[in-house]
């Protein structure tokens, strides 16, 4: 089977002023279709950066970075954003909701640059707040949303568009530990439907939903670990 994400030799450094910062050093690694990978590191590790490049959202300093086949390790922005929409599904700690705007038109956001019609956009977004069971928030702003449900809106905004890759960062940081549960709860049942799961984190317990985990430090892969005792929640 071929890799969804191929890393090799990825290097990324930052000129502050006349000091050069390595934020990722010689970083190699494959990450399989419908696996579910924790990437962690203390803060200053690299995963913010790795992050970043995965997805396509910065290029690297060095090395090659193949997502799906193609090569975007020296793509042009427009090019990043065409790849971005269709293949990359965001999740942030912090939601990332237009506050003015109901949780249906927060999903179909990303449609809009797809050009989808209105009512298809519309559509989609109804059909997938209903999977992630907030079928009775279409017209909830965030400010009317719990911060479970705003996740679970933010979760909808990236499988809008079937994105062959849901990257997650720290998806659960703001959130309490019942509800933190229930969102990993959801990442489960999306990686058993046959999505690929990148989830960065700083937290164990996290990590430990995930079927492997890469750990970095010092901008290094420090190790990749099979999770034999992962937490497996019951379908």
């Amino acid at each position: 089977m071929d890799p969804v994400i191929h890393l090799e030799h990825i290097s990324k450094v930052y000129q502050m002023g006349t000091v050069q910062i390595h934020a990722l050093r010689d970083v190699s690694l494959d990450i399989l279709p419908n696996q579910y990978v924790a990437i962690m590191g203390s803060s200053g590790s690299g995963k913010s950066t790795l992050m970043n490049i995965l997805g396509c959202l910065d290029s690297p300093s060095g090395g090659s970075y193949h997502l799906s086949g193609n090569d975007v390790s020296n793509m042009k922005d427009k090019e990043l954003a065409r790849i971005r929409n269709q293949e990359i599904g965001f999740v942030f700690q912090t939601f990332n909701l237009m506050p003015r705007s109901t949780a249906l038109d927060n999903v179909a956001l990303p449609l809009v640059y797809a050009g989808y019609s209105q009512k298809a956009r519309r559509n989609k977004a109804k059909e997938v707040l209903e999977s992630v069971g907030l079928g009775n928030r279409y017209n909830h702003k965030p400010n009317e949303l719990s911060g479970g449900q705003r996740q679970r809106v933010a979760i909808a905004r990236a499988l809008v568009n079937h994105p062959s890759i849901i990257l997650a960062d720290e998806p659960t940081g703001n959130l309490d530990s019942t509800t933190s549960y229930e969102i990993m709860s959801l990442f489960d049942e999306l990686h058993r439907q046959g999505n690929t799961i990148i989830v960065v984190t700083h937290e164990e317990d996290i990590a430990n939903y995930a079927q492997s985990i890469v750990r970095l430090k010092d901008g290094n892969v420090e190790s990749i670990e099979e999770n034999t005792e992962r937490t497996i929640v019951s379908s």
